[in-house]
């Protein structure tokens, strides 16, 4: 009888050990604090013209990515002192010089939303800008950021032309608007290759008529010409050689748009009512 009972209790000791060791081993597993929830650690209170400095410090020696961390502690820390303002314009600032673009035309949306008076938005609009524009890819591939970019210059042009960045703003816009107008061409001349003329002439003409600044504009009278002649339409084709000829006479496209015509006996001349009379200039 006795045996009964200490093999009893041994078993239940037995069962209660296994059932202690099971837990552990889950707890262990996954994780789990069985003395109450982690205590979390506070972050120290730093004050803001000690992170605002440290970040500009960071930032001479280009730890940019350690810089944007003290200037969003900043931003936690301290939401109604006056530097942050300036954080968020060194955030634009510190994420364009390191690289991460799309981060600075978002930092570049949020101090513009929180500041669209600030003293700052003329230098925050070519950051944003300027960010799309270094994104720019050749003209076979999607021309978004070249319009984005557009966009961005001439709003900074527009609200601030005396602002010492709208000189460079302008100058960028030429080469962006040239990366549109060679996408026109090239889709252009994929369709002219194609027997697709009309669609051809429609691509070219908006090079003319929208990009005139642009390094393509002589070829794409010289493409008209070349369109038109396939179409039979004689008139526009000596219309638009004309122009180019009187815009561009030294343009060695003029000299191949002359000698195409010459070939079927025809010379460049205006037709008062074609719609590339507007681009004599």
């Amino acid at each position: 009888m006795k045996l009964d009972v200490v093999s009893q209790f041994s078993s239940r000791v037995f069962r209660v050990l296994a059932i202690a060791l099971l837990t552990a081993a889950l707890a262990a597993c996954s994780g789990m604090n069985l003395f109450g929830p982690p205590k979390i650690k506070e972050e120290p209170i730093v004050p803001a013209a000690s992170l605002y400095q440290g970040a500009l410090d960071d930032m001479d020696r280009l730890y940019f990515q350690t810089a944007i961390k003290k200037l969003e502690q900043l931003d936690r820390q301290h939401p109604r002192d006056p530097l942050v303002e300036k954080s968020k314009l060194m955030q634009v600032f510190a994420n364009y010089r390191g690289g991460k673009l799309d981060e600075a035309i978002l930092a570049a949306d949020r101090y513009l939303a929180l500041y669209p008076n600030g003293k700052d938005v003329d230098y925050v609009l070519w950051l944003k800008a300027t960010a799309y524009y270094a994104q720019i890819k050749d003209i076979t591939r999607d021309q978004q950021l070249s319009r984005d970019a557009i966009d961005t210059y001439n709003l900074l042009i527009s609200n601030h032309p005396k602002s010492e960045y709208a000189a460079d703003a302008k100058e960028k816009l030429l080469v962006a608007y040239d990366q549109l107008a060679g996408k026109e061409m090239s889709v252009g001349r994929y369709y002219q290759g194609n027997g697709q003329y009309a669609a051809a002439i429609n691509r070219f003409r908006e090079v003319v008529e929208t990009w005139q600044t642009s390094t393509h504009i002589e070829e794409a009278l010289y493409r008209l010409t070349e369109t038109y002649l396939l179409l039979g339409l004689t008139s526009e084709a000596r219309s638009a050689a004309a122009v180019l000829g009187h815009n561009y006479p030294s343009s060695e496209w003029y000299k191949r748009a002359f000698a195409l015509l010459g070939q079927q006996g025809l010379a460049p001349e205006l037709n008062s009512g074609s719609w590339l009379a507007a681009h004599r200039s």
